[in-house]
């Protein structure tokens, strides 16, 4: 009998032993021992929350064979391994009490692509959306079509046999494994591939461990195929987890694949896989169908496959009304339209696809009929959505539903534990009505989407896990679902994988369990390989399965947070670890510091995952975070700098850890916008900073960027002296090596007062404005100056101006004054709420007269109705209008586009995630102005405000650049064509690129001085 300690009981010196050992055999990855990388991958999207020993970041296939190699000898056989992909699963089952095995960050490579005979072949860790975006040139991709494609990687859908939207007509993942590339413990590789009766016997004819394996798989596919065909359903989405039904799916033929295909990492680590990818259908249509209650689209669902279509997806009304309000919906809103009784919606989603488009267009005509005549169930409309652009936007808002489900308002959170059954979608109707009963029993409320198609429906109930009472529903409403789904000849594990719901096998295997385990062993004979989960090893007999409630809970540890404090960081404590901030595009905003990194720490997950376990340690060491000074707990100059000094000796504290994260976010506030959660790392970055720097000294920067806006209207006085000063070699040298900023602008020598006098420019007063006529004041407006093009682009600032002025308005500049954003940014909050309020006050009564206010830039702009409405309420902060919202309201409508040349368009990314809709309105004013623009896809340029110009941050910032804008910049930025209304955008492209880039606002002046 072999004798193994459960993981969380294994001393950490064994582990210790084992890392050490890892490293001076020659592992080439890293390995992170530290609290904070480990903290963040603790947490995926499940309910759980395991703290790992430690993480590796193996740069190829020879250090996992390494690693696979050194964990088998007998010394190590207490250390067990986890793979870990995207690491976005709702069942918890990349995490582990062990060791992280992390195959994204450097096994992302595709290796081959071969578009004659259509596979790729690819490592691990690529993300499914970046093999689709290599692919599309060639017309292909790979079909398993996930909600979660941005961010899952290759190797995660193989573990978990991953489907979605679609599967009916595409598969599982399995289906598309033409074969995988696999380290075994001991450091073996296995290769698989469909092979005939002679290769198997040469298989099962081997010696060593592949021998082996073999003949354990063929000893339970022949020996036991009457019982694997009683038991196995006959599912689309069939089983996730050792498949012993597609081992031999003709009496000629074995695959091994099928077992290794949904296994979680149980049995090896998948390190390459060659796949089939499928021609991208030329044309498509999506349906839109609405219903007056959700059941009607569930009951409706069997007579719409009748049609064949691609896809049939529902979404019920809670995740319809959560969509309104987010960033999606405003593209998707046309789709939609609508109608009072939005709580009790139900929406069809169901696509047609074909590359004749003739005969897509009849069979769409031909269903619309169906859907007039049709009485079955009640329908209050439909909408199409055509061509691929209008599809994807509408399955973007779909994808989304599993991070809106958990932005409803309140503590009490959609869970994911029993949300991804399959049942035969004839009974799925049927089923819901039960499942429902069941949640309706226990006073809950929940959200429903799904893939009505293939029987599967995702419901989550709404639980706040920090109540025990209510934490300890888990175990009965699983207990309840999973014999639900098997009175209706379903699954409880239909989608998403076994994980720690893993306890429900042996009842719904029987007597076939005992195969599996016999598998398990024969990859795994000492539970090493992610234990616990779909089967234990014969070899074993102590090992067992870990059920629903043995893991500690996220809830667990929440509750020990203090309510008060837990309401102030609501931002960051209610991140679900739905992944959205992992997405791999380059050419989407969400997250640079991530793409740029690869580090999970730097990423708003990371840092929400971060803070709410500092909150939690503050709270147990006794300190109040909302009150320090009452606390007692702000130390003088003093401390502060011996606590800095021990830092640099060594002294622990979780809190650095932290701060190393925050300090790494340039926030530009993507994540408030583009997060489902709404998760706003800018805003708690600022409050942590603030408390941080309240026990250890503050570097130099933060003072020199904290009082920039204080500063620099007194040294514009002579900027041709602050200039030469600034250019010196030794205050530069000095500046990068001691105060920590590198490559500091010059101030604009532009005469910005003879600009005001040439175009008649007033100075802004209450007075002034009240003696103004009603006629005069529809013709005015009030500009409000920022620090950054008022005195480093004072040009672009003169030709706003100017462009105000000829389109026949009269421009009143209010007084300058500290906007505030560079202290909030460095978590100045005391003197940012005194230059707020007293910038507001100002403002308001600027306000007061009904003249617009008019900022220019977009970061500085925003402040406004972002951090000056949270510091001093909506009414205390005063609304100031971008260029483009006010130019649109005043400009009218316009004849055809006279210059046929397009301008192409790079928006600030703080802008285009939290103001989607001013985009458009660059357009639309470019359209009333005679004019095309065109909004190009780009992510950060890596600047954002001084970010870039910190010391710490050039090669980040470099980095992010390179990754978008310099591919853009290059291809679009000769011709003066290429436009940017940032103003860090335009300097980080004129610093990395030596070009300069127009702002929209001076196209404009040009056309309109060329008309005048």
């Amino acid at each position: 009998m072999i004798a193994l300690l459960a993981p969380d009981r294994v001393p950490a010196s064994h582990y210790q032993r084992f890392l050490d050992a890892l490293q001076s055999e020659g592992f080439r990855g890293e390995v992170a021992r530290d609290m904070g990388l480990r903290t963040v991958l603790a947490t995926d999207n499940s309910i759980y929350q395991r703290l790992p020993q430690a993480a590796v970041f193996p740069r190829d296939a020879q250090d996992v064979e390494l690693l696979a190699r050194l964990v088998a000898q007998p010394q190590h056989r207490s250390v067990v391994l986890t793979p870990r992909g995207g690491g976005t699963g709702t069942n918890g089952q990349s995490l582990t009490d062990g060791i992280i095995v992390d195959l994204s960050r450097h096994m992302n490579n595709i290796l081959e692509i071969n578009v004659e005979q259509r596979w790729v072949r690819v490592q691990s860790g690529v993300v499914k959306d970046q093999l689709n975006a290599a692919l599309k040139p060639h017309g292909l991709f790979f079909a398993p079509e996930l909600s979660t494609s941005n961010r899952a990687t290759v190797g995660g859908m193989i573990n978990t046999d991953a489907s979605g939207q679609g599967s009916c007509t595409y598969g599982k993942t399995r289906d598309h494994v033409l074969e995988l590339s696999t380290v075994l413990l001991g450091g073996a590789r296995l290769d698989t591939a469909p092979i005939d009766n002679p290769q198997l016997q040469a298989c099962t004819a081997r010696t060593d461990k592949v021998g082996e394996v073999y003949r354990c798989a063929q000893a339970i596919a022949d020996g036991k195929a009457a019982l694997i065909e009683a038991i196995f359903p006959k599912l689309n989405r069939c089983l996730t987890g050792y498949d012993l039904a597609h081992l031999r799916e003709t009496p000629d033929s074995f695959n091994l694949n099928s077992v290794l295909c949904g296994s979680e990492g149980s049995l090896g680590f998948i390190v390459e896989a060659r796949l089939n990818v499928l021609p991208i259908p030329k044309h498509s249509i999506l349906v839109n169908v609405q219903y007056a209650a959700f059941m009607d689209a569930l009951r409706d669902a069997k007579a719409l496959m009748a049609h064949s279509p691609l896809s049939i997806e529902t979404v019920d009304s809670k995740v319809l009304m959560l969509a309104m309000k987010d960033i999606v919906w405003h593209g998707v809103a046309q789709y939609f339209p609508p109608h009072p009784d939005t709580q009790t919606l139900g929406i069809n989603l169901i696509e047609f696809s074909g590359d004749d488009l003739d005969a897509l267009e009849q069979t769409v005509d031909a269903f619309i009929q169906h859907l007039q005549r049709d009485t079955s169930v009640v329908r209050l409309g439909h909408t199409l959505a055509v061509g691929a652009q209008a599809v994807n936007q509408v399955y973007t808002m779909r994808k989304r539903s599993v991070g809106l489900l958990g932005n409803v308002q309140g503590e009490a959170r959609p869970q994911p534990f029993v949300e991804d059954t399959a049942v035969p979608p004839e009974n799925l109707a049927d089923y819901i009505f039960e499942f429902r009963a069941l949640l309706d029993s226990h006073g809950l409320q929940y959200g429903m989407f799904g893939h009505v198609d293939a029987g599967v429906l995702h419901v989550r109930p709404i639980l706040d896990m920090k109540d025990p009472a209510q934490a300890q529903l888990i175990r009965p409403i699983s207990d309840a679902v999973a014999a639900l789904t098997h009175k209706y000849g379903g699954l409880l594990w239909g989608e998403h994988g076994k994980g720690l719901r893993s306890q429900y096998v042996p009842d719904f295997f029987g007597e076939l369990y005992p195969a599996l385990q016999d598998l398990k062993a024969a990859f795994d004979p000492f539970n090493q390989l992610n234990p616990g989960k779909i089967a234990t090893p014969s070899s074993v007999p102590a090992a067992r399965l870990t059920e629903v409630d043995a893991v500690t809970l996220r809830g667990d540890l929440d509750r020990t947070i203090d309510e008060r404090v837990w309401q102030h960081y609501e931002s960051a404590v209610h991140c679900n670890g739905n992944g959205a901030c992992y997405n791999f595009d380059p050419n989407d905003a969400m997250c640079p510091s991530w793409k740029a990194t690869r580090n999970r720490i730097h990423s708003p997950k990371g840092r929400a995952s971060l803070i709410r376990e500092w909150l939690r340690r503050q709270g147990e060491a006794g300190v109040d975070v909302l009150n320090l000074a009452g606390a007692g707990r702000v130390t003088g100059v003093a401390q502060r700098t011996w606590n800095s000094l021990a830092r640099l000796v060594g002294r622990k504290d979780f809190s650095h850890e932290v701060y190393e994260a925050m300090s790494g976010c340039l926030a530009c506030k993507s994540c408030a916008g583009q997060c489902p959660i709404k998760v706003n790392v800018p805003e708690f970055r600022s409050r942590f900073l603030e408390l941080y720097h309240s026990r250890y000294l503050r570097p130099m920067k933060d003072y020199l960027i904290g009082s920039l806006e204080f500063s620099i209207p007194h040294l514009a006085r002579l900027p041709r002296l602050y200039n030469a000063i600034m250019a010196a070699t030794p205050v530069r040298y000095a500046l990068q090596h001691m105060a920590g900023m590198v490559d500091s602008p010059l101030l604009s020598t532009h005469d910005f007062e003879a600009e005001c006098k040439r175009w008649n420019v007033k100075q802004a007063s209450v007075g002034a404005l009240a003696a103004l006529s009603d006629e005069q004041r529809k013709r005015s407006v009030i500009l409000v100056q920022d620090a950054f093009t008022r005195f480093f682009e004072t040009p672009l600032a003169a030709q706003w101006l100017e462009l105000i002025s000829r389109l026949g308005y009269q421009v009143y500049l209010a007084p300058f004054a500290p906007n505030g954003k560079p202290l909030q940014v460095q978590g100045f909050l005391g003197a940012f709420a005194k230059a707020a309020q007293f910038n507001a006050k100002s403002l308001l009564l600027l306000q007061a007269s009904g003249v617009p206010l008019v900022g220019l830039d977009p970061a500085m702009t925003l402040v406004y109705r972002q951090e000056y409405r949270k510091t001093l309420g909506n009414d205390g902060a005063p609304t100031v209008a971008l260029p483009q919202e006010w130019l649109a309201s005043v400009l009218p409508e316009s004849a055809a586009v006279v210059d046929e040349e397009v301008y192409q368009f790079l928006p600030h990314c703080t802008e285009k995630t939290n103001e989607p809709a001013a985009i458009a309105l660059w357009q639309k004013v470019f359209e009333r102005m005679g004019l095309k623009l065109q909004v190009l896809a780009s992510g950060c340029c890596g600047m954002s405000g001084t970010y870039g110009h910190e010391t710490r941050n050039v090669a980040t910032s470099a980095i992010i650049y390179q990754q978008s804008w310099q591919p853009i910049v290059a291809r679009h930025g000769q011709g003066g064509r290429l436009l940017a209304d940032g103003y860090s955008c335009r300097s980080q492209v004129k610093r990395q690129q030596g070009q300069g880039l127009q702002h929209p606002l001076e196209v404009l002046l040009a056309r309109v001085a060329r008309q005048v």
